[in-house]
């Protein structure tokens, strides 16, 4: 007899082979645009530098299949075309993001364990800083004009160095907040990039190939690659921002005719408050999606009345990394606008069911419970803490957001908060209890709680609530700076608020929603 074949078990040839595939199809139709270098890259040429990458990857530093690739970096060109290479080859892509400190980069290294880590010459004094682990062979970086990168890597030989893979092979490791210290480690199978390019594809009505995306996620997000893995599925034109700067973002609206772009509702406000806006044409914008966190309408509306619509997205690395748009709704505008408030409807391949968070059952249209989603793009699990994975699994594959939401007569889902403690800012996940830990190492400082506060940009902000030790004096200035050393931007609390005691819970706990209701 003989046995069942699994096909997402079974090696293939194009598996991974994003740059050969779309180069063989369309070799001549540009592909890439780096706004920071000005460059323009064609599918053919993007393919060329993918297999030179790979090759020296492989024959220079003796990767194999499974071997780590980490960067730090802005939006360019290079860290793509380390994306296609390990595509091809088999690695595993670790991005590392540019806004965390040295002890959160080290913590996050220590568990990845790359055997080669790509930086930009803008982060240099930072990556030169960290505590690198001994599976570390070369170190590389790279920058506009001459250099190693330049030089030596895209000079090499080019082999096609693809090989067969699984859909179930690993081809991320992508790290995210969580509601506790430690930042969570997803690894993302090719299968699940695979299929949310799918569902993204069909959510367009086959449009990508058409779409002119600007990409301004950073690429250490899933969200980045989910915007620039569907483009090129579809043979689509992706323009990158190294960052964020909405001056830049008009200009290219209109030089290069952006279709479609995604946002965080902060973005949007920036977005509407340069001077440039009211004059850009925006006649190319087909649409805006929101993702990262809820989006208002008021954060919105300066777009619909200027003809271009603004909807919610939503998902998770966990899940998705796409769950649920707006995108493809055969409905006018009016309709869509009347429901600007929800996530939308589910994409074509991902189940999902409201639970009460306790006895995990179904509950009825309207009631508010857990979003628990179900797909063929589920991630595998978190690197090296099966704890954390047998919590965010439930029974027969769903997974646990610790979103609360619920679901109208119409079906539109409604994000309306977290089950658990963390919170966004800015399109941030941040953790209340990872900020406790670094305040509380302050020789001041007895005691601290940490609570998310309204804030007009940024959606949420950090504040910490601080018990000064006997005899000390909290200076709000030393625990900045000491915060700053210690987290990235976005997580150090915009205000210290002394007390002399912090409520807790009867468990001894703190009670957080003590302190949400009187802070907020």
């Amino acid at each position: 007899m003989v046995d069942a074949v699994h096909y997402d078990d079974l090696p293939m040839h194009w598996v991974g082979d994003w740059a050969g595939r779309r180069a063989a199809m369309t070799p001549r139709r540009v592909a890439i645009f780096d706004s920071g270098s000005g460059e323009r890259f064609t599918y053919a040429e993007m393919n060329e530098r993918a297999n030179r990458v790979g090759t020296w990857l492989r024959d220079k530093i003796g990767l194999e299949k499974g071997d780590k690739i980490c960067f730090i970096a802005r939006n360019r060109v290079e860290p793509v075309d380390l994306y296609l290479a390990a595509g091809k080859c088999g690695f595993i892509l670790a991005p590392l993001s540019y806004r965390l400190t040295k002890r959160e980069l080290d913590d996050l290294l220590a568990r990845i364990e790359p055997q080669a880590v790509f930086y930009e010459d803008v982060f240099a004094e930072l990556a030169e800083s960290l505590d690198y682990p001994v599976s570390v062979r070369e170190r590389v970086l790279i920058g506009d004009g001459a250099g190693r990168y330049q030089d030596e890597i895209l000079a090499t030989e080019p082999e096609n160095v693809n090989r067969p893979l699984a859909l179930n092979d690993t081809f991320l490791y992508i790290h995210t907040g969580g509601t506790t210290a430690t930042p969570k480690v997803c690894v993302v199978p090719h299968r699940q990039m695979l299929w949310n390019s799918f569902d993204l594809v069909i959510a367009s009505g086959g449009a990508l190939g058409e779409a002119r995306e600007l990409l301004t996620f950073p690429l250490f997000h899933i969200g980045g690659w989910n915007t620039l893995t569907p483009a090129y599925h579809s043979g689509g034109f992706t323009v990158l921002v190294r960052q964020f700067d909405p001056g830049l973002v008009l200009q290219l609206i209109e030089t290069e005719q952006v279709t479609h772009f995604g946002a965080v509702e902060a973005m949007l406000q920036f977005i509407v408050r340069h001077p440039r806006f009211a004059d850009t044409d925006l006649g190319s914008l087909q649409g805006i999606t929101s993702a990262g966190a809820p989006c208002s309408a008021v954060a919105m509306r300066p777009f619909w009345e200027r003809g271009v619509p603004v909807t919610q997205a939503y998902g998770l690395t966990e899940a998705g990394p796409s769950n649920f748009t707006h995108v493809g709704i055969d409905k006018s505008m009016d309709e869509i606008w009347e429901h600007n408030g929800s996530i939308g409807t589910p994409f074509f391949h991902c189940d999902y069911k409201i639970i009460d968070p306790q006895s995990k059952e179904v509950l009825p249209q309207g009631e508010v419970g857990v979003l628990c989603m179900r797909s063929p793009h589920n991630f595998e699990e978190y690197l090296k803490q099966p704890d954390r994975t047998d919590k965010v699994f439930l029974d027969d594959g769903w997974v646990y957001s610790g979103d609360l939401a619920r679901e109208d007569e119409q079906g539109y889902v409604y994000i309306v908060g977290r089950a658990d403690n963390m919170f966004v800012s800015g399109g941030e996940n941040v953790s209340p209890e990872e900020i406790e830990d670094v305040v509380g190492m302050h020789q001041d400082v007895a005691h601290v709680a940490v609570v998310a506060v309204p804030d007009a940009k940024w959606g949420q902000v950090p504040v910490a609530i601080v018990v000064p030790k006997a005899g000390a004096t909290i200076d709000a200035d030393a625990l900045t700076k000491h915060c700053k050393q210690n987290l990235a931007g976005f997580k150090v609390p915009k205000r210290f608020e002394v007390v002399t005691e912090i409520p807790m819970t009867g468990a001894g706990k703190i009670d957080r929603n003590r302190l949400q209701e009187h802070y907020s």
